[in-house]
């Protein structure tokens, strides 16, 4: 279950988008608050997703949580696809391929990623996921220690800066008493294999209170396709110590190990003939990918009295990433062309200063926080050919010549500022604004004939505010109204290449803006239900998109305007003693304004890249439902059955094919048993119980018309965990 801080009234950092109050069977957990009046038997919940204190259904703003615990429960604990698909609005695929990490997109933003996450932000125990560029990773989370993902979507997101189409908050767990030990083990379809063990506990060290939680885990899997075999170690740590004045210091710290083989996508034939097969390139370059990364922060809350907190977070970290693509040789006697084999050594580091203060205003209450974000990343960029030549002819998907060399920073520096004020019994005003500078400059050190200096820096400056008016209907049920504008940069990678192919970066490449409204209704039906409805429409000017891949170079463009149109709906219930329901339905029509009018797109002799009016942003889904119930005792057996469908996808700017709807269901059981100190769980999981072909990600705008990545057909898994307790 889901906790408040020992200390309540404290803000946790950077951001933590609300504690949860019910565990359900399904994916999703729904927060359900308390209030006496009307019956209802459950704790009281704050949430934070403005980083303002108020109770869930006080919250002006879409916000979802998933507790930790449902993400364990049945589960491989592998992917954070598979516990989120209960989230509207939020569409998270799992590409079978662990060299492109997981395809996320949050209201259509974030859809045209081809690899890694774009459009949304990502903190892990206040530490960005998300690069001060745009660009973010999942690779380091470690499901086994989360205490809670949220997900919050609409105007109030543009308050975190650069890339907040959405913002996706994971919390790993505080240690407690008592100390435990958990190990467990899993094993399913495809030799799939994962063996985990997490150390946690409290202790009272002379009146300072210690708590630590330490996890570790690795993962190898054969892979569903051919050539998509992974393995990865992961480790967490995290350290809190409470001190008699009411402090907290929390140290947290990270490291991931990853190898992954690359499939690459398949085209619609190869994908209808045999989903399971792979690109005869991959195998020819022996296409993969190692990461390895390390990072740690320190988060300190200081309480200088009963009104005002001022807490401070510093991290820093260290990615390393090499990856070998299949780009032919021949392409790379071109010049300008920085090889098939890329090597990225990332260095960020930075800090969150905020100063909160409970006042007063025309005898209402009235809160305020204010701070500043400064965060910077230092990439070393190479570029090498993916073969070598010996005696013995032309050896492929080996490191060659150095064809890249470049040193890129990007830095932010975001002031920010929020108020709410309960200007009336029933109503609360809230307003925020955040002012972004990002600057981004590469000096280039291969200099070579006509491979003349990409030098060059930009910047790119931007106002973000919004404002939300929240109505207490009744007791049970609130109304809330707002909006808020918000932007999105070019990544280091979408400015590598310019569109003319010329050498130099695309520094012509604008941000894209965004402005949202967003009405939305919440209501605690009966005791133990809560039904939530949002409606929103985003428009945005200069969106990034592709403007074309040739020869392994990946250019992008500003397309113009377009719009997102949405609706969502969730709903919870829980009867009887143990009984679980979930509902959650997202239609978004995400369509191009504009027609293109210059380029390759503005032609229709090449109908994949033609953009008109009206065609639909590639990549996004208009129609997703996903219900479960579950029977969940806390020991015993227990059962349930969850279903998920998704509309038909375009994977391309011209939407001349699409990836299929489809629907597929799921089985689950376990049993858990208690015995003195120990609690044992074993559970057996039964996914695409139909056996459906279909596939599970896109590769928007691929240029070789390899779109499709197929996702498993029936498969298994079985698991066993067992918890000793000191």
């Amino acid at each position: 279950m889901c906790r408040l801080d020992k200390q309540s009234n404290r803000r946790r950092f950077p951001v933590n988008l609300a504690c949860a109050a019910l565990v359900t069977h399904s994916s999703m957990l729904v927060v359900l608050p308390a209030y006496a009046q009307t019956g209802i038997t459950l704790d009281p919940v704050v949430v934070t997703a403005t980083r303002l204190e108020t109770e869930i259904l006080d919250t002006p703003a879409s916000v979802s949580i998933v507790d930790g615990n449902d993400l364990r429960l049945d589960q491989p604990q592998i992917n954070l696809s598979e516990g989120l698909s209960g989230v509207p609005g939020l569409q998270i695929q799992n590409r079978q391929n662990y060299a492109q990490d997981l395809q996320i997109s949050i209201r259509g933003f974030g859809a045209r990623s081809t690899f890694g996450v774009r459009g949304v932000r990502l903190y892990v125990d206040g530490i960005p996921a998300t690069m001060p560029d745009g660009q973010g990773q999942t690779s380091n989370i470690d499901i086994a220690s989360i205490e809670s993902v949220e997900v919050l979507r609409g105007p109030f997101s543009a308050l975190y800066g650069n890339s907040s189409g959405g913002v996706m908050v994971i919390d790993t767990q505080r240690g407690e008493n008592p100390p435990s030990l958990v190990s467990d083990f899993s094993a399913g379809s495809y030799g799939t294999y994962r063996y985990g063990l997490k150390a946690s506990g409290a202790d009272d060290l002379g009146g300072l209170q210690m708590d630590y939680l330490l996890s570790a885990n690795r993962f190898t899997t054969q892979g569903y396709r051919d050539h998509s075999g992974a393995r990865k170690n992961l480790f967490n740590m995290k350290l809190g110590f409470d001190f008699a004045s009411g402090n907290r210091l929390t140290l947290v710290a990270n490291r991931v190990e990853l190898t992954a083989d690359d499939p690459l996508g398949l085209t619609r034939q190869d994908f209808e003939q045999n989903p399971r097969t792979v690109v005869p390139n991959a195998l020819a370059y022996n296409t993969r990918k190692t990461v390895t990364q390390t990072q740690g922060g320190l988060r300190y809350e200081h309480q200088l009295d009963a009104n005002n907190d001022l807490t401070a977070l510093v991290y820093a970290g260290r990615r390393q990433t090499v990856q070998y693509l299949a780009i032919p040789d021949f392409v790379q006697q071109n010049p300008l062309q920085a090889g098939g084999v890329i090597d990225l050594t990332r260095d960020y580091y930075g800090t969150d200063l905020r100063w909160t203060t409970q006042r007063s205003l025309a005898n209402r209450p009235f809160t305020v926080v204010a701070g500043v974000a400064y965060d910077v990343m230092k990439e070393g960029r190479k570029g090498y050919q993916n073969y070598i030549d010996t005696s013995q002819g032309r050896e492929l998907g080996v490191q060659g010549a150095l064809r890249r060399d470049e040193r890129n920073t990007v830095w932010n520096l975001d002031p920010y500022i929020q108020t709410s004020w309960q200007f009336a019994p029933r109503f609360t005003l809230d307003l925020g604004a955040r002012y972004s500078t990002v600057h981004f400059e590469s000096a280039d050190h291969f200099i070579q004939g006509v491979n003349g200096n990409d030098s060059g820096s930009a910047r790119y400056q931007a106002f973000s505010p919004m404002g939300a008016l929240n109505y207490a209907v009744s007791q049970a049920s609130r109304l809330y109204i707002s909006a808020g504008r918000g932007f999105e940069t070019p990544t280091f990678n979408e400015l590598s290449y310019r569109t003319d192919g010329l050498a130099g970066l695309n520094f012509g490449l604008q941000p894209a803006y965004s402005t949202t409204i967003e009405a939305g209704f919440k209501s605690m039906l009966t005791d133990t239900s809560l039904l939530t409805a949002a409606v929103f429409q985003t428009g945005t000017r200069n969106e990034i998109v592709s403007a074309g891949s040739v020869n392994g170079r990946t250019s992008y463009r500003n397309a113009g305007r377009t719009r997102r149109t949405g609706f969502e709906l969730s709903y919870h219930n829980s009867w009887g003693q143990h009984w679980r329901a979930d509902l959650a339905y997202t239609w978004l029509n995400a369509r191009y304004e504009d027609d293109c009018i210059s380029g390759p797109c503005s032609n229709p002799d090449q109908p994949e890249q033609y953009l008109q009016a009206g065609n639909r942003i590639p990549g996004i889904a208009q129609h997703a439902v996903f219900a479960s119930l579950g029977w969940t005792p806390p020991n015993g057996w227990r059962a349930g059955v969850e279903g998920r469908f998704l509309g038909n996808i375009a994977v391309n700017d011209g939407n001349t094919e699409s990836a299929s709807s489809y629907a597929v269901f799921a089985l689950t059981t376990g049993y858990t048993w208690l015995a003195e100190a120990w609690e044992v769980s074993a559970f057996g999981r039964l996914d695409n119980v139909f056996d459906k072909d279909y596939a599970g990600s896109v590769i928007v705008n691929e240029g070789n018309g390899r779109y499709y990545e197929p996702a498993p057909g029936r498969n298994w898994t079985l698991g066993v965990q067992a918890r000793f307790m000191f």
